[in-house]
């Protein structure tokens, strides 16, 4: 018996002793290193290093297995913006922590990324899957709001009443489920209000990166995003909750859904998932 069987088997004898079982988290990340804004700019970006790490580390010290995915299968790209220990509450041993893990899982890499694509995780068959997590950065915006694939997704994650989990830009994945998604998201673009659409997440109270967080943010973009998602999910029909403290944490739970506001809300998104999969 080698040591990862010797591991597993250790790891399976706890579980079992204490109750719990394993869980299989799908994350599901976007496959895009930019965001195209207003007037031909664009940003350069990826995912949160917190959003993504911190909620990945907890599932896995708890002993879940946690599986990776983007809509083509190409290896995700760190925002760059977000490797400080300002996002680790000013802990640089924190950020250590988690760029080591990163490290370890090989996400990033062009060669070595464990990063399956969303066409071959509906092959393989949802039925695997505990849950699902999809964290923010603002690289979601770009392809993951209209992703046909994610869409089946989330929609059959939803019939079965499976947790999904977002936070900060991520909940705007959400409009992946609408009938016409791409239509909707080329009104927004477009600076228009797209009519309200019959959408499974209708009514669903829910939080996501706040527009006046993004007014305060706008800065530091180096140009204007199309439309915010705060307004593209009220405008689908969501009913959006919000901190009284701008870039504070605020978690929202409704049905299978658990959504975080910022990235001072991954930690507790983590921790909310973690105790669901109990």
């Amino acid at each position: 018996m080698n040591l990862m069987t010797r591991l597993a088997a250790a790891l399976a004898l706890t579980l079992a002793a204490t109750g719990a079982h394993a869980a299989n988290v799908l994350v599901v990340l976007s496959d895009e290193n930019h965001l195209d804004l207003k007037d031909g700019k664009v940003l350069s970006t990826g995912f949160y290093l917190n959003e993504l790490m911190q909620p990945v580390k907890l599932l896995l010290d708890a002993g879940h297995e946690v599986t990776f995915a983007t809509p083509q299968g190409r290896a995700p790209t760190v925002d760059a913006s977000s490797v400080t220990p300002a996002y680790f509450g000013n802990d640089a041993a924190q950020l250590k922590v988690h760029r080591e893990l990163l490290e370890k899982l090989a996400l990033t890499s062009p060669t070595a990324s464990p990063v399956l694509s969303l066409a071959r995780v509906e092959q393989q068959g949802y039925a695997q899957f505990d849950a699902v997590y999809i964290p923010g950065g603002h690289a979601p915006m770009q392809d993951l709001l209209k992703s046909p694939a994610l869409g089946r997704l989330l929609a059959d994650f939803h019939q079965r009443n499976k947790t999904t989990a977002l936070v900060c830009h991520g909940p705007i994945a959400l409009l992946s489920t609408l009938p016409d998604a791409e239509g909707f998201v080329a009104t927004l673009e477009a600076g228009d209000m797209p009519s309200t659409p019959k959408w499974i997440y209708s009514g669903y109270q829910m939080t996501v990166i706040s527009n006046q967080e993004e007014e305060q943010a706008k800065p530091l973009l180096g140009g204007e995003m199309k439309f915010y998602p705060q307004t593209a999910l009220q405008r689908a029909g969501a009913r959006f909750s919000s901190n009284t403290t701008p870039w504070t944490g605020h978690v929202v739970v409704d049905r299978e859904l658990i959504t975080g506001q910022n990235p001072a809300s991954a930690l507790e998104v983590g921790q909310r998932l973690v105790e669901r999969l109990k």
